[in-house]
């Protein structure tokens, strides 16, 4: 059930940003703020605000929330498919195949990487969220590749840290509809939700900062193969990001990649693929770094964008 919360703005809070001063007073994050804001769930004396609106404290907050939505936890089963490339008594480091969220979420019922390894009997770390438990990054369900995973609690930290200060090498390789101009490049642009709520997300002004780095590793007719470097890791940043140059990646039609080649070259998902990550390892230091192969349907439409080039 819905609850009703009505508060005068605190004086600490004086000329913060709506999204902001409701991520302070509730706790959740600005883009749950965003959401209920643009969802006409927040009035600022009587009247619905923009998330980028500042507010004055003593002004009258009214607040809906929404009734909280409990997050499945991970079931422990094998994932086929799922190879190991690397583990020791800190981390593991897994191919991810097709169709695998990195953990449990609301909606999603197929299975996870966190699921697979506790199945498999491999000790995690409990640092974090009980439903996502040594979890340091994600890949989206349909991206295949390199993802790593805490096992100590030491690693979970470490690793936290890093991928926060961007010092974590992370490189994917993606097929792109047409060729990039320039072919190598910088896409230094902010994202967050897309507007509609459709579960997009879109470069937005004010949302957060987002880098990707391109090189053209080959270019075929009609597409383009691209080695991708991530400085930030935001949902879905390459997707928006490619989409946002008007060069998606085949066959993401969630960002307007054209069904027709994606039919051609039998892709049903993005043609993205983590092809490999590297980072300091936890407790010797040394730097580590670990490579995957394009999985049969990505390499089965590569193999043929470049035939019919």
């Amino acid at each position: 059930m819905a609850e009703q919360r009505s508060l005068p703005v605190p004086d600490g809070l004086e000329g913060e940003r709506v999204d902001a001063a409701l991520s302070r007073l509730f706790g959740f994050s600005r883009t749950r703020a965003a959401e209920l804001i643009g969802a006409g769930e927040v009035l600022v004396d009587g009247r619905q605000p923009a998330k980028s609106d500042r507010v004055h404290a003593g002004a009258w907050l009214d607040v809906t929330l929404p009734p909280p939505v409990s997050t499945p936890m991970p079931v422990a089963e094998p994932v086929p498919g799922m190879s190991i490339v690397y583990e020791d008594d800190d981390i593991v480091v897994v191919n991810k195949p097709i169709g695998v969220a990195a953990h449990p979420t609301v909606g999603w019922t197929g299975p996870t990487v966190l699921g697979g390894l506790l199945g498999a009997g491999h000790t995690i770390a409990t640092s974090g969220a009980a439903e996502r438990q040594g979890i340091v990054h994600r890949l989206d369900a349909n991206t295949t590749g390199a993802m790593a995973v805490a096992k100590s609690e030491h690693a979970y930290s470490h690793l936290k840290r890093a991928f926060k200060e961007r010092t974590v090498d992370k490189r994917y390789h993606a097929l792109v509809q047409g060729h990039p101009d320039p072919f190598r490049g910088t896409v230094d642009a902010p994202i967050d939700r897309h507007p509609s709520g459709d579960g997009r997300w879109a470069v937005v002004a004010g949302g957060k900062a987002s880098i990707t780095h391109y090189d053209t590793i080959e270019a075929f007719r009609a597409a383009s193969l691209l080695d991708i470097k991530l400085e930030t890791g935001r949902t879905h940043q390459i997707r928006v990001h490619m989409s946002a140059l008007r060069h998606p990646c085949v066959g993401d039609m969630m960002y307007g990649a054209d069904p027709t080649i994606a039919a051609r070259l039998g892709v049903t998902r993005q043609w993205l693929h983590a092809v490999s990550l590297g980072f300091e390892h936890p407790s010797t230091g040394e730097w580590i770094s670990f490579g995957t192969d394009y999985p049969e349907d990505l390499q089965k439409a590569l193999d043929t964008v470049r035939a019919e080039s």
